[in-house]
């Protein structure tokens, strides 16, 4: 199989590295900006001879993996087409979520085939296992020059292929971002919230992985309907007002409630909530109706 390059060996590239090499592609090279997390990665994938030029890295494999942060593609995909590299015979993702294929528009003038090539899904550490891209769909979009070889890999690393197109990746992205980045800031409000009722951090933590896990499992055997249960499916305004008079000590997040709610009560419709029950909850959450003082 085609020797591999990682540019950029962090938590992402690392965990790539790592579950490429198990799927049998040899890793020729990898680079970080330190020598010392460049090894790391190294032991971490067990192969791979370790850089910090990227250019260096990049003549050894044939398939070159960018996991940069979004800010730092294009401005590598154009230092890396000024070399005298010759990119006719390779391939080069990068695995952003949120730019196209068109951010490596330097390095496929110069004959490169390009491609985005995403995975849907959080890397925590660098030492994330292989399984976890098992079963996870990666978001890919460029050329068929590289979108080819780029099923082939995702199929071998026990993913999912799902073609995206190239306007479309700000939505997609934002969707991703949306389940992923925005339910930990949820959940750490819920947090707050739990200890300012008198409850130790640690045990809020403890009390709300049921629940969510339970919510997330029910998304997954029915759908967003279905799992939507409590005071806003079942049409409950007084316990909605009763949450609100309790986020009045927290503005933040009582309007990220507010406006929360409003866009589940679209779920709340298709679950066939009567429209006299929408039309009060609509007014409590856009602040319509008086809440209760004191």
């Amino acid at each position: 199989m085609a020797e591999v390059t990682i540019i950029g060996a962090g938590r992402l590239g690392t965990s790539l590295g790592r579950a490429l090499a198990e799927a049998g592609y040899t890793i020729a090279a990898l680079t970080c900006r330190r020598v010392a997390s460049a090894r790391e990665s190294r032991r971490i994938i067990g192969q791979g001879k370790v850089f910090t030029r990227n250019a260096e890295a990049v003549e050894k494999g044939r398939l070159i993996f960018l996991c940069l942060p979004d800010e730092k593609i294009r401005k590598e995909a154009s230092a890396l087409a000024r070399t005298r590299i010759d990119w006719s015979r390779k391939i080069v993702y990068h695995t952003s979520g949120l730019l196209s294929s068109a951010a490596l528009k330097p390095l496929q003038n110069r004959g490169a085939a390009t491609a985005s090539f995403h995975p849907v899904q959080s890397f925590p550490s660098k030492n994330t296992p292989p399984s976890h891209f098992k079963g996870v769909y990666f978001g890919l979009e460029g050329g068929r020059r590289a979108l080819i070889p780029a099923k082939e890999i995702v199929g071998r690393l026990g993913g999912r292929a799902l073609i995206v197109p190239a306007e479309a990746k700000p939505l997609y992205h934002a969707a991703c971002s949306i389940a992923s980045n925005l339910l930990v800031v949820l959940l750490d409000a819920a947090e707050r919230l739990l200890v300012q009722a008198g409850i130790e951090k640690q045990t809020a933590g403890r009390l709300l992985f049921p629940l969510v896990e339970g919510t997330l499992q029910n998304v997954k055997k029915f759908d967003t309907a279905a799992a939507l249960t409590g005071p806003l499916a079942r049409g409950e305004s007084a316990a909605i007002r009763a949450h609100l008079k309790a986020l009045r000590s927290f503005p933040e997040i009582s309007r990220a409630y507010r406006q929360l709610g409003q866009v589940g009560l679209e779920i709340a419709v298709r679950k066939g909530l009567p429209q006299k029950q929408i039309k009060l909850l609509k007014n409590l959450l856009e602040d319509k109706s008086p809440l209760p003082r004191g």
